[in-house]
């Protein structure tokens, strides 16, 4: 319902991968958005068969009766100023924003080794306090720039990146002021070491976007123990959708809910379509999702 606090989305990842063109690379756009508007999902991530131009992506969208909710953004402040910055997402942010976006989503690429041939325990680090607090200091002078434009920024902790470990959340909130949100991934948290939860309850207050991701752990021990890259652990399987792993989901959303969080829930699983079909699965995650929720809002009304 477009009036809660609280809505689904989806990544167009459970149809096709842009890190993996392979994974369905033959479906078409209309596809995910036929089936995912049929589902129930309110909106989409964007990925890379979205149009850039923000007038025909506006249009694209009113089709459907979707929003776009968000779009990843390929930033490299790791290796770059903010000012740099500052001039390559123009275009990028542009379409968000005309798109109504309230976030953009911030992925730190530099020296990233997630869709490299190398393992994922070879990914970069910062090593002192000064090297978080430069890096702190130019994400915050970023994200005071895109949220001037009227969309926050929402960093998303990954695996292979250097935010990648509970730790590693915990200096970069540390070190970056509070015009920085944090997209919280519930299966990048479980993958990367972490507790959701605990993850989750620590940095609440920062939490302005959130991607819903469920984990298979015995793939994800597979994944250490034989020292996989991301990519490796995505076609093996390490993801899924809520409902399908291991993950509380109930108990997330109810810590969401109670802190007031205003926002989009989205599921966000990489899998291979010809093993996890894609409707079935997103349905799944959808159902997982709006079950829990509706279950909360009868319990509210009580």
């Amino acid at each position: 319902m477009k009036n809660d606090p609280i809505r689904i989305g989806i990544n167009p990842i459970s149809w096709s991968n842009d890190d993996l063109p392979t994974l369905g690379g033959e479906i078409p756009l209309s596809t995910a958005l036929e089936e995912g508007k049929a589902i129930g999902y309110e909106g989409f991530e964007l990925g890379n068969k979205f149009p850039k131009d923000p007038a025909a992506l506006r249009s694209l969208m009113a089709g459907y009766g979707l929003d776009v909710v968000s779009g990843w953004y390929s930033g490299r402040l790791g290796e770059r100023s903010a000012a740099e910055e500052i001039v390559a997402v123009e275009k990028h942010l542009h379409l968000l924003a005309e798109n109504g976006c309230k976030v953009m989503v911030y992925g730190e690429v530099a020296h990233a080794i997630q869709g490299e041939p190398i393992p994922l325990y070879k990914r970069p680090r910062m090593r002192t306090d000064d090297e978080w607090k430069r890096y702190g200091e130019r994400v915050t002078e970023f994200a005071r720039f895109t949220l001037s434009r009227g969309v926050r920024l929402a960093y998303h902790h990954h695996m292979g990146a250097y935010v990648e470990s509970p730790d590693d959340v915990d200096h970069l909130m540390a070190h970056t002021g509070e015009d920085v949100g944090l997209l919280f991934d519930s299966g990048h948290t479980y993958f990367g070491g972490g507790d959701p939860l605990t993850v989750l309850d620590r940095h609440i207050a920062r939490i302005c976007h959130v991607h819903c991701k469920d984990v298979r752990p015995g793939i994800v021990r597979l994944a250490r123990n034989r020292q996989w890259t991301f990519l490796e652990s995505v076609l093996n399987g390490a993801f899924t959708v809520p409902g399908d792993g291991v993950i509380d989901f109930a108990a997330i959303i109810a810590r969401l809910k109670a802190h007031g969080y205003q926002g989009w829930l989205v599921v966000e699983a990489e899998q291979d379509p010809a093993v996890a079909p894609s409707q079935r699965f997103a349905k799944k995650g959808y159902d997982t999702l709006r079950s829990l929720l509706d279950r909360d809002a009868v319990r509210e009304v009580a």
